[in-house]
This record gives C-alpha cells, sequence and structure tokens, in this order.
C-alpha cells in the first residue's frame, strides 16, 4: 500500500451530506505478528471460516459464506509489538452477532478457550463483551437489541448507558456445544 501525501482537510461551514443508508462497514485488515496464532483466535475460537490463504502470509477469514469479513497479514508486522499505549490507532473492531444466543456461545468458546475478558457492558441499545486479540488489538463482541427496545430520552434521542452485563445469565442462553 503507497501513502499519498494530501493537502490538510479543513471543515466546511456547510454541513456536510450523509453517506447512504446502506452503507456498512464490510471487513476490518489487521497486521499481526504470527499468521498461526491469530488463526487460532478468529478461526478456532470465535469460529470464523477460512474463505483464503496465502501461505504464511496472509489469511482471510468469513461467517456466513461472505468472501471475508476480517483478514489478516503479517506483510509488515511478522514478529513485531502491539503499539505502545497511549498511542493513536484502532480502538477496537466489533463483531455484531445476529442475536443473544449466538452472543452467548461467543461467551461459551471465550469461556473454553481460557480467554480473559477486559470488561462486559449492556448499553441499552447492545449488550457487549471487550477482550484483546493476541496481537493486543481490541475486539468488541456485541448483540443489538431490537431497535424498539432501545432506551430513549424524552426528546426521542438515544439514552444509551454503561451498565455491568450479567455473564452468568448470558452463558445460561448459549446453546450446547
Amino acid at each position: 500500500m503507497t501513502t499519498a501525501t494530501a493537502a490538510p482537510l479543513v471543515p466546511t461551514e456547510s454541513p456536510p451530506r450523509p453517506v447512504a443508508a446502506g452503507t456498512r462497514i464490510g471487513h476490518v485488515h489487521l497486521k499481526v505478528a504470527d499468521l498461526d496464532r491469530s488463526l487460532a483466535f478468529y478461526r478456532d475460537v470465535l469460529g470464523f471460516e477460512v474463505t483464503q490463504r496465502y501461505g504464511d502470509q496472509a489469511v482471510f477469514l468469513s461467517a456466513g459464506g461472505y468472501h471475508h469479513h476480517i483478514g489478516l497479514n503479517t506483510w509488515e508486522s511478522r514478529g513485531g509489538r502491539p503499539p505502545a499505549p497511549g498511542t493513536t490507532g484502532l480502538y477496537h473492531t466489533a463483531i455484531l452477532y445476529p442475536d443473544r444466543a449466538a452472543l452467548a456461545d461467543a461467551l461459551r468458546r471465550l469461556v473454553e478457550a481460557g480467554i480473559r475478558l477486559d470488561g462486559a457492558s449492556d448499553h441499552g441499545v447492545s449488550e457487549a463483551l471487550y477482550l484483546s486479540d493476541p496481537d493486543g488489538n481490541g475486539v468488541e463482541l456485541y448483540r443489538d437489541r431490537p431497535e424498539a427496545e432501545w432506551p430513549r430520552n424524552a426528546d426521542g434521542t438515544l439514552a444509551m448507558v454503561t451498565k455491568r452485563l450479567d455473564l452468568n445469565a448470558l452463558l445460561a442462553e448459549a446453546p450446547a456445544a
């Protein structure tokens, strides 16, 4: 990938034109130090399927047959260290599960693999598990509540919260392995 030098962005005074409503984040591509170690996490623990592998340099993973949701590569990072705390970069990658049972299954997989959570929150609009991958990249595993259940203020705006997520109750909803 090449880097172009561009003029600094200057905010305009006119309101920005919104992006098309159907726009989504299609995939995340991460630099990793050890491809096999990262595969053990994303494939073996989280359950993503390999759709394409390029030797020991890159792999693409998917949920549900899409070409890829996650790309992993060692092109510039083989044997590298995570960025130092306090630097800029990606905060976390958020993986959206279709429902509470699927999120519970993800939690079961983490528990069985002995992976420590960094946090777990009920945000009113969603329930989320927070952890780090083997390269120190932040990962959020979450499910959205139906929009009709989202908490709202009197004026109709969202009233997101951060409350403790009951992990035992969530784990009790995990399907049998």
